[in-house]
């Protein structure tokens, strides 16, 4: 796999990863680029009970949460109908928003980072982004974008937790530094800056 293109997004709550998943998606394409942008959690049966964990609709511990969105990734990489693996073997670039570091980020504040690594590491040796896209905003304003958006609030969403996510973040980019491509941008600018700093970025990889 190592001659095919894997983008992911990566960032807290309403960093603005998913806007800029759509505007490169929409760039490669206008390229004349074949193109598969998917997400975590998944639309699978198994993201379903995540999403209705998240909306409070079931109750489930940290742990199992976790156990979740392991095997949920792992039908994302391997699912023989639309899986990334498959997508990519098809010839398209493949972008996600979200891949295993956000587990390491999300539920590495409820348990050790290492559990969480080792518990991915299925998903890891199967496929390594091309390049992980962190978009950085400060808990403070993804709050105030959540609020601004939603009609709701989903579980883990709140300004402590979120603070706590971030750090996590940036612990496991510095723990996975010499293994993982990783690029940082700013994510409080306007979404058309921080698209072209992306654009600029990733030309390296797809030509």
């Amino acid at each position: 796999m190592n001659n095919n293109i894997f983008l992911v997004f990566e960032g807290i709550d309403g960093s603005g990863k998913s806007t800029q998943v759509k505007l490169l998606t929409d760039k490669l394409k206008e390229e004349g680029y074949k193109v598969y942008s998917t997400f975590e959690p998944t639309d699978s049966p198994i993201g379903s009970i995540i999403r209705n964990v998240f909306n409070h609709r079931v109750e489930a511990d940290d742990r199992t949460i976790a156990g979740l969105f392991v095997a949920d990734r792992l039908d994302h990489l391997l699912n023989k109908t639309n899986g990334i693996l498959k997508k990519l073997e098809e010839g398209y670039i493949v972008i996600s928003d979200r891949y295993y570091f956000s587990s390491y980020a999300y539920h590495g504040v409820h348990m050790p980072m290492d559990w969480v690594i080792n518990a991915n590491s299925m998903s890891a040796n199967l496929l390594k982004p091309t390049i992980n896209i962190y978009v950085d905003i400060s808990p403070e304003v993804s709050m105030s974008r959540i609020i601004k958006d939603r009609s709701s609030i989903e579980l883990y969403e709140n300004k402590e937790y979120l603070k706590l996510v971030r750090e996590k973040y940036f612990e496991a980019f510095e723990l996975l530094n010499d293994q993982e491509n990783i690029f940082i941008t700013e994510g409080n600018r306007n979404s058309d800056l921080i698209s072209e700093d992306i654009w600029d970025r990733i030309q390296t990889y797809i030509k």
